[in-house]
């Protein structure tokens, strides 16, 4: 029977039972002395989002008689069929229930929206409510990423988390994001990236493509992989910040942690749902901007060459459900993105999300599958327009002849239009799959393994065909050159944890406990081929009359670590977070490879001191915060401490010979990162105006740049860490306000 869904029949059984049980009750007492017997109750004690809720009260009302729900959400309370239970907990509602003749009872717990509690912060390995965190956590919900348009994750989190700065690379469909978490860190411009953890599983944002094949159209090097992620997907994106909430990351986390979690099914009916949005598209009657009318006689180059609209559409179906023990998702995304060029360019992303969630009836194990897998398919012009605006006069030829064939106009000058003739093709294939595990060995202590396993193919070419070159020049098909770049990358990661939690008379203690093994491979094939029959073919590489390899590599990243967690939380009110973790490295010599990294977090919640409640009404919650700790930084890429040779491109004797390029450094080491943050908030009349202010210091030590060398030794520099500290310090400050909070508005 579910809970507030009786049927009108069911209502009336129950009530007749009900009294025919209390008065049979009565008689039986007043005659005999009897009692009414009593029957053991169990349930399960959830969230919304079906996770289980720990500690949670349950009362028989009007008595002194009660039970707390254990580490998975389960309960047992004896009571008689005329009673009624309370469950309540800090940060929900409380839901009563009469007992009847129910044996069992689940219980779905909402936030209580009033409190600030209601919100849960995933700090990676543990989640904790924002008003008890010692850490600086920044959350991005569901409900704020579906309101936009966008293709990448990272989009989402543009102007609403403070101390992130994020800026796109380049307005090409595809193209990435830079982000840096409290400015930059490492003087080497790429190790200044966050880590990226999806549903428990590390992702390399790092693209697979190549600066000489995409390099024209996309900064950087490529399609970014994070553009595989949808956003409708996302449940929410947790960003961690300080030294207490990344340093359990070690040095994996120097630079900040992005958690991205994807959505899970709910118990519940079968649900459909199907979102559809399109781009707004130019009205038919503006007739200043659509073409109809000739504002000038002289040529806008930057409507002409890029100032067509470019359209957005996407379409979205999910189907989930499930019970009480097991629920399901299963979601399908389709995504297009057009482009300003003249032409046909666009960018797709098909995706596909599952997941499932099972308990045992016992309650005691429990697992959890996520896989994602996402198809992205990119067709650009070979090279931005853009660069050609910069050249051009506004008196220049007319684009195309009368015959609409390319005006070059007697060889005076290049047509911007050549580069439409060029190609740039990337296909990239993506797979991320976790399996989470847990077993509730005692009430008080669990284990849990995480298994993550993600898979990228990215391909790409990129054409110069002959006919991008003035015809006066005579070039054929033998001109003809493509660019193409293959790449793959795989990775694997285990973690297995203990959770252990205990309750003393005022204190809480929470203890975690995990290893980290993680392999990453990755392989790279780039190419280039010159010389085509025809133009047709060129394509096909085996039709070329040259083939040469720019870069064949095959790198491979080992990263293993032991890491632990103690939070003691004294009367709800004073909390300690305690971080360590020691980490080693394969990107490391061998005297340097592991490093010990910790962090301490406290946190005073004030407005719990009687002082406060009674001279201070007006102050709902006041908290006041701080930590310390170092992480390290590992971003320098794989072999960076080896003696390292490079093919050398000349021929002796026709043989290619090798040729050193990089010089062997044991103590090549990790750069080191100290973060101190101090902390004020202030929650005022019920939390509905809210502020936050911080203040942190971000001292990075032991650059991993190269150190020059003297020409003599036949080396530019040495790979080293410079005696050089790089220092970002700020304030950061949120103000959050409820203006109105009726029935109706």
């Amino acid at each position: 029977m579910s809970i507030g869904r009786c049927t009108l029949f069911n209502t009336f059984y129950l009530f007749v039972l009900f009294y025919s049980t209390n008065v049979l009750a009565t008689s039986s007492n007043a005659s005999h002395g009897l009692t009414i017997q009593q029957t053991q109750i169990s349930g399960i004690i959830t969230d919304v989002n079906d996770v289980p809720i720990v500690g949670a009260s349950i009362q028989i009302k009007n008595t002194n008689k009660g039970s707390i729900s254990s580490f998975d959400g389960s309960y047992t309370i004896t009571a008689k069929p005329t009673a009624v239970l309370v469950f309540s907990v800090l940060g929900y509602t409380t839901q009563t229930i009469p007992v009847h003749d129910q044996l069992k009872i689940n219980v779905q717990l909402l936030e209580d929206v009033t409190l600030l509690d209601e919100i849960t912060l995933n700090a990676g390995y543990y989640s904790v409510k924002d008003k008890e965190r010692t850490g600086n956590i920044s959350k991005v919900k569901q409900a704020d990423i579906e309101k936009q348009s966008i293709s990448n994750p990272l989009a989402a989190l543009q102007g609403r988390v403070s101390g992130v700065e994020i800026t796109q690379t380049s307005g090409v469909p595809g193209a990435g994001f830079e982000i840096k978490i409290r400015g930059q860190n490492s003087i080497r411009s790429g190790g200044n990236e966050p880590l990226y953890i999806i549903d428990g599983v590390p992702f390399s944002s790092a693209t697979l493509g190549n600066i000489q094949v995409s390099g024209t159209i996309i900064p950087g090097t490529g399609v970014s992989p994070l553009n595989s992620i949808h956003p409708s997907d996302i449940s929410s994106i947790d960003i961690l910040k300080d030294a207490d909430a990344t340093a359990i990351y070690g040095s994996r986390g120097a630079n900040g942690v992005v958690l991205i979690t994807t959505k899970k099914g709910k118990s519940g009916k079968t649900k459909f749902r199907l979102n559809v949005s399109i781009g707004t598209t130019i009205p038919s009657n503006a007739y200043d901007i659509n073409g109809t009318w000739d504002t000038t006689k002289q040529t806008d180059w930057q409507k002409q060459l890029f100032g067509k609209a470019a359209f957005f559409s996407n379409i979205q179906g999910a189907v989930s459900g499930g019970n009480a023990q097991t629920n399901f998702l299963v979601s399908g995304n389709y995504q297009k993105q057009t482009t300003v060029f003249p032409g046909d360019y666009n960018n797709t992303t098909a995706s596909f999300l599952t997941s499932l969630n099972h308990r045992s009836k016992n309650k005691k194990l429990q697992l959890q599958l996520s896989v994602n897998y996402a198809v992205s398919n990119n067709n650009l012009v070979s090279s931005d327009l853009i660069r050609e605006v910069y050249k051009l006069t506004p008196n220049a030829p007319n684009l195309y002849n009368d015959d609409g064939t390319l005006n070059w106009k007697n060889s005076t000058w290049n047509n911007p239009l050549r580069q439409l003739e060029g190609k740039y093709l990337s296909s990239t294939n993506n797979l991320i799959g976790n399996l989470r595990i847990g077993y509730n060995l005692t009430k008080s202590l669990k284990f849990t393994t995480s298994l993550g396993y993600t898979q990228t193919f990215q391909n790409e070419k990129k054409t110069t065909p002959s006919t991008i070159f003035n015809p006066a020049y005579g070039r054929g098909s033998e001109f003809s050159s493509i660019r193409h770049n293959n790449s793959n990358r795989t990775s694997w990661i285990v973690e297995p944890q203990l959770q252990w939690t205990s309750n003393l008379k005022n204190t809480q203690i929470k203890t975690l406990v995990g290893l980290t093994f993680q392999e990453d491979k990755s392989n790279q094939l780039v190419q280039y081929a010159r010389g085509f029959t025809s133009n047709s073919l060129i394509e096909n590489i085996a039709a070329a009359n040259t083939v040469s390899i720019l870069n064949n590599a095959l790198n491979s990243y080992k990263y293993n670590a032991l890491f632990a967690r103690v939070n003691f939380n004294h009367k709800g009110k004073y909390l300690l977070n305690l971080t360590g973790r020691r980490d080693g490295s394969s990107r490391f010599g061998p005297n340097k490879r592991f490093a010990k990294f910790c962090a301490v977090g406290a946190a005073w919640i004030f407005s719990k001191e009687k002082f406060v409640e009674n001279h201070f009404p007006a102050l709902s919650f006041g908290k006041l915060r701080g930590s310390y700790g170092t992480t390290g930084n590992d971003q320098i890429g794989d072999y960076g401490y080896l003696n390292t040779y490079s093919i050398n491109p000349s021929k002796y004797q026709n043989t290619n010979g090798l040729e050193p390029t990089r010089l062997f450094n044991p103590d090549f080491s990790w750069e080191a990162n100290k973060k101190l943050e101090i902390a004020l908030e202030l929650g005022l009349f019920d939390d509905r105006v809210f502020i936050s202010s911080s203040y942190y210091t971000n001292t990075s030590s032991n650059q991993l740049i190269g150190i020059p060398l003297p020409g003599t030794t036949g080396f530019s520099s040495l790979n080293a860490n410079l005696n050089a500290t790089v220092e970002n310090k700020g304030w950061e400050i949120e103000l959050r306000t409820v203006n109105f909070d009726t029935k109706d508005f």
